[in-house]
């Protein structure tokens, strides 16, 4: 194959393209310097050529000898050649002149448009970095601005918004921006705006806490209005609903109720607290990896704000404003610890609560340690349990409080009766002992409504029409109005507390106990010591009735009142007291009977040495007798006591008339004395068998039976141990013996000597008396 011809370009050619080429397009912004790369290309291959051809010339001229042999053998055709030769000689060398002139020119423009091209590259390579530059310049502006606004989002508290800024610059992809300088201080900067947003978030919680402290009260305020409002209308539905009398406040009936209205203490008309600082503080210490160092924080801050709610010491009449501040911070920490999650556990709340209720319950016993008056108990325990109800409807535990209510409650208890036993005192010692007297049929129904009496006399008092007179006197009336309000004020302190019922009957039992025995029984007991007018003991006695009465009654009135709150059993040992200064009363009336009784054995003459036997009683015995009965059947009291009231002084009579016959101060005596000593007993016996007492006859059967054996002659029957235990049981020795000595004595003063013979058989019979049983008392 034979070689591959290189194209050929005459100057023709060359010019031709030349002329083609437009450097500058008036149409167009740019220069067509493209359309010379395709010319350059063929200068260049012409240059090629032009060494040919010289390389060419130089092998002809070499070639010139052989070529000359050559023509010489060939010369027509080698003139032929060397004239073609010539030819193609001149042309060459044409060509070669224009070649040069050419390429002199083709170098002149090409190398202004290398120039121009070189300045163009340049311009495109600067332009080119002016827009990196520009882009980086703004990417930078671009960043600076966010972090410049990041800035400005924590001074306006968006630090959530600050917080994300701050990661999208971090989370930028990679850029020519990513390797500056700049931005990778600005990365390093990043930590120390994170520091600068937890700083400002810090700050913004503690404002908050600040702020929270100080709405607190405001809180708590709230809160125990809802709890008093709660209260009122649950108790006026519970009396209107005897089925709910048993369910109190915070009892899953009325929680049901309560809850279609429940009050939202935090959101409501009169306030409204925000807790978004808080829950913004939660997210940003979250996102930041710092959680635990804001509970921390905020325990320890809590825990300072909980230290000082409670002043040292406590003073009384701030407990109102304290426990709105109590319930008002463990309000706020419920609602903490319902809707932050995790953040708060129960068991930080707990320790708060249980910390603060030791220090309350310490502080409110140390300011009542002085405290003489009930109602400061009685305050004190009406602010406890509206704190009490509250926080219990939050699930705190009250535990402890209400152990604190129970003690306060003992030591009400105690100063309440204090007080009331004073105003019995006065009660019982300014009565005037007179029945106590009605005009109206309302004062009627008043007292009747007041005092505890039996059903059967209720009811026949409720049948009488005033004006009446009531058995009972002022004290009786007024000792039942102060014991209801003393059980009414009792009550009232132990009014919404569940708890402990057992304790508090008992206590109840006990304190009434106290009352009725200790101050008003005892009271009776130093007023009738005082008292000597039988009408007024005879008051006294039918009062003590009437109390014995009202224990019963106040018992199971109280049990009834207690069941129906499930309470316990009320026990009152209260009506022993008062038997007890019953029979004291009693015992009053006969010893001012008895002591009447003596001034009329005063004026008794009797002669113990009478020459003969009377047939009359003596006569301060009629007048004995009428005044006995007159004032004991006088007395407005029960017939048996009536009786009891005979019997002890008849009782006395007799004990009076074996005093003249045995006792010492009168030293003789004689049979007719005895004899006339019993016609006074058989009077005795006919006027009380006149009046319907026979019964009180049998006070006189040791006088008969002693004086029977002297009369009698039966000294030596007596003697007979078996006749002793049978027929003369009721017999004192040393009675009998006295009065055998008084006879004796009688006999040997005598001259005669059958009255002397008389007693020295009586001094016999007395020393015989007194061997038998010498230790017998009189």
């Amino acid at each position: 194959m034979p070689p591959r011809r290189r194209p050929q370009f005459t100057q023709e050619n060359i010019e031709q393209q030349l002329q083609q080429i437009h450097l500058l397009d008036p149409s167009s912004s740019s220069e067509n310097l493209e359309q010379l790369g395709p010319i350059i290309k063929q200068i260049h291959t012409n240059r090629q050529q032009d060494a040919y051809l010289r390389t060419l010339q130089a092998l002809i001229d070499a070639k010139d000898d052989e070529i000359e042999k050559i023509c010489g053998d060939n010369y027509q055709d080698f003139i032929s050649s060397v004239s073609t030769l010539f030819t193609v000689k001149s042309y060459t060398h044409n060509l070669r002149d224009k070649i040069g002139t050419l390429d002199s020119s083709v170098e002149q423009v090409g190398r202004g448009l290398a120039d121009k091209k070189r300045a163009h590259l340049q311009s495109k390579k600067t332009a080119a970095n002016l827009d990196e530059a520009i882009d980086n310049l703004q990417a930078s502006l671009r960043v600076l601005d966010v972090v410049d606004r990041v800035g400005e989002m924590v001074k306006e508290g968006k630090y959530w918004s600050a917080l994300r800024s701050l990661e999208d610059i971090q989370s930028m992809p990679p850029t020519s921006l990513s390797q500056t300088p700049l931005f990778q201080h600005l990365l390093s900067s990043l930590p120390s705006l994170r520091g600068q947003i937890k700083d400002a978030v810090t700050a913004s919680t503690k404002q908050w806490l600040l702020e929270i402290r100080n709405l607190t009260g405001q809180v708590g305020r709230l809160a125990l209005e809802s709890m008093e409002y709660r209260t009122k209308r649950w108790r006026a539905r519970r009396e209107k609903d005897p089925m709910l009398r048993l369910s109190r406040v915070g009892s899953a009936v009325e929680t049901v109720t309560y809850e279609k209205t429940e009050y939202d203490v935090f959101d409501n008309e009169a306030m409204k607290v925000d807790f978004k600082p808080l829950y913004q503080s939660i997210h940003i210490y979250t996102t930041l990896d710092s959680l635990d160092e804001l509970r921390k924080s905020y325990q320890a801050d809590r825990k300072a704000q909980s230290d000082l709610i409670l002043p040292y010491p406590l003073q009384l009449n701030a407990l109102v404003a304290l426990s709105e501040e109590i319930t008002g911070f463990f309000l706020i920490e419920s609602h903490v610890l319902q809707t932050t999650g995790s953040f708060r556990s129960e068991r930080e709340v707990e320790e708060l609560w249980d910390a603060l209720v030791e220090r309350l319950t310490g502080a409110v016993e140390q300011a009542l340690r002085n405290e003489i008056e009930p109602d400061s108990y009685l305050r004190v325990k009406e602010a406890m349990m509206a704190f009490i109800l509250t926080l219990e409807a939050y699930s705190y535990s009250t535990q402890a409080l209400h152990t604190l209510i129970l003690r306060l409650f003992e030591k009400y208890a105690t100063l309440l009766e204090r007080q009331f036993s004073k105003r019995f005192k006065d009660i019982v010692l300014q009565d005037d002992y007179q029945p106590m007297h009605v005009e109206k049929a309302a004062e009627k129904d008043a007292v009747l409504r007041v005092v505890w009496i039996k059903r059967s006399e209720q009811e026949e008092l409720t049948r009488l029409s005033a004006p009446l007179n009531f058995p009972w006197s002022q004290s009786f009336y007024l000792s039942c109005e102060d014991i209801r309000n003393f059980v009414q004020r009792f009550y009232q302190f132990i009014e919404g507390v569940s708890q402990h019922h057992r304790n508090v009957d008992e206590l109840l039992s006990k304190s009434l106990d106290a009352i009725l025995s200790n101050h008003v029984s005892e009271s009776y007991g130093e007023r009738l010591s005082k008292t000597s007018t039988l009408s007024q003991l005879a008051q006294m006695i039918t009062n003590l009735e009437h109390f014995e009465v009202a224990c019963a009654e106040l018992e199971r009135s109280l049990t009834s009142l207690r069941s129906t709150q499930r309470g316990g059993v009320i026990r009152l040992t209260a009506a022993g007291s008062f038997s007890k200064t019953l029979t004291r009363a009693l015992e009053r009336i006969s010893m001012l009977i008895t002591s009447k009784l003596d001034d009329f054995f005063e004026l008794s003459e009797y002669d113990w040495t009478p020459k003969g036997r009377e047939d009359a009683p003596s006569m301060y015995l009629y007048e004995l007798v009428n005044w006995l009965t007159t004032v004991v059947d006088s007395l407005v009291i029960k017939e048996v006591y009536k009786d009891e009231a005979y019997r002890g002084a008849v009782a006395y009579i007799a004990q009076c008339l074996m005093d003249f016959l045995a006792d010492r101060n009168i030293p003789t005596m004689n049979e007719n004395a005895i004899s006339n000593i019993l016609v006074d007993i058989d009077f005795l016996e006919d006027q009380l068998k006149a009046t319907g007492r026979s019964h009180l006859t049998s006070v006189f059967s040791e006088i008969r039976s002693t004086t029977s054996i002297v009369l009698q002659d039966n000294v030596a029957d007596f003697l007979v141990p078996a006749n002793r235990q049978t027929t003369y049981s009721s017999i004192k020795m040393k009675r009998l013996q006295a009065l055998l000595e008084k006879l004796a004595k009688y006999g040997a003063s005598c001259r005669d000597a059958p009255s002397r013979e008389l007693g020295d058989k009586r001094r016999r019979e007395a020393d015989a008396v007194g061997r038998l049983f010498p230790g017998e008392n009189r």
